[in-house]
């Protein structure tokens, strides 16, 4: 019996526990994948305490230094470390199948309908600045607890601002690592965990491997066969692979990867990311309204689920990949002082994206920097659930928008 069957042994049913928890966020969160951060940090460490805030830390800053859609793999690492692999695949599929459903189902329905200027879609844009303002505050508080890692987090802010590039949020993140390594090594090491003796390194290996030979395999195989299927999955494959930042950072590679060959049109492109706003769960479910739209290959809930999965796919064989050598490395004096240089770079990233997209896109007058003010009141000094603030800002932006 290997460590992972043991490991699976020891919690029987717990996938389902995971499933219906993940399902429950699915359904409710709101506000992108940074707003992401505070709904897990609530749910999984405040309520159900399934970790600690230092392992949530550790493991928010490992998915924000893999490429792909970062909530969406925490969600994976979390439910991989409470119920092995199983657990895994049911965070992933909690989280994701609400939206993927809607998106899907709209992307069947609608022809031209645009929801980008709905009123109830500023709302949603709104209560997601209060929510990552929230999550922005607390993790600032846990993470640049002294003046070493508050410079760090303030310079890594101003560069993303002065420079909001996918490559630059990578360098800025190693940077913060770098400065962590040279500066903070002065406390222990994080305490070890259980990741390591759940999982084997040769299947994280394998998964490594696998993901590699297939950011190879798949353009040659569609070259070679000329399948338009393989040209879908290369294309939104390539897309998880190779994105840095996750949510509105994959909008310009996805729109080059569908529009750029005339899969799908711009219009149809701007009316499946309207939608996609509206809707809880990670930004990458937008790929499933993509596929049901395309113009070639399998298309409907065939193309929705060739594009989901294909999109979806190196987020595990990352998170997979590395979860095994996770604890020998938060063990080391040097890996958790570099960890403590990428908390902080972290929280100065999350800060710049507070700023822009996300505030950018939501704040043009006083009135809706009010409102998302309240927003934030509510969360922090009258501790509202999240999803009540969502709806009561979508509300009263629908109502605005009708007067």
């Amino acid at each position: 019996m290997t460590d992972l069957d043991r490991a699976h042994d020891r919690r029987p049913g717990s996938a389902v526990e995971v499933l219906l928890v993940a399902l429950r966020l699915g359904l409710t969160s709101f506000g992108g994948p940074v707003a992401h951060l505070g709904y897990f940090r609530r749910e999984y460490v405040d309520r159900r305490q399934w970790l600690d805030q230092g392992t949530f830390a550790d493991l928010t800053s490992l998915c924000q230094l893999l490429p792909g859609p970062a909530s969406s793999e925490l969600g994976i690492a979390i439910g991989t470390l409470r119920a092995g692999h199983l657990g895994g695949l049911a965070a992933w599929l909690g989280f994701t199948l609400p939206s993927a459903a809607a998106l899907t189902v709209f992307a069947l329905l609608s022809s031209s309908a645009n929801l980008a200027t709905a009123g109830w879609v500023e709302g949603l844009k709104l209560a997601a600045v209060a929510v990552v303002a929230q999550a922005v505050l607390v993790m600032a508080r846990t993470l640049t607890p002294d003046r070493l890692r508050a410079s760090i987090a303030g310079l890594a802010a101003i560069a993303m601002l002065l420079a909001p590039l996918p490559a630059l949020q990578v360098i800025v993140i190693l940077a913060g690592g770098a400065i962590g390594w040279r500066l903070l090594r002065g406390d222990q090491p994080a305490s070890p965990g259980r990741a390591h003796d759940a999982f084997d390194p040769r299947f994280g290996a394998a998964c490594l491997a696998i993901g590699a030979l297939l950011l190879v395999l798949l353009p040659l195989a569609h070259a070679v066969l000329t399948d338009q299927g393989l040209a879908v999955a290369d294309a939104f494959f390539r897309t998880g692979a190779l994105v840095f930042g996750g949510g509105h950072v994959v909008l310009p590679l996805l729109h080059s990867a569908v529009v750029g060959p005339g899969w799908i049109g711009d219009d149809r492109f701007l009316v499946g990311y309207g939608a996609a706003q509206a809707v809880p769960g990670p930004l990458f479910t937008f790929a499933a309204f993509l596929g049901a739209s395309l113009q070639i290959g399998p298309t409907g809930v065939a193309g929705a689920v060739l594009a989901l999965g294909s999109i979806f796919l190196p987020a595990f064989l990352l998170v997979w990949g590395v979860l095994p050598f996770w604890d020998r490395l938060r063990g080391s004096r040097a890996f958790a002082a570099v960890i403590r240089g990428v908390n902080a770079a972290v929280v100065g990233v999350l800060l710049a994206a507070l700023v822009t997209p996300i505030g950018s896109s939501a704040l043009h007058d006083p009135f809706e920097v009010a409102l998302a003010a309240v927003g934030l009141l509510a969360l922090t000094v009258g501790r509202l659930p999240p999803i009540s603030v969502v709806a009561a800002a979508a509300l009263a932006a629908q109502l605005l928008a009708l007067h």
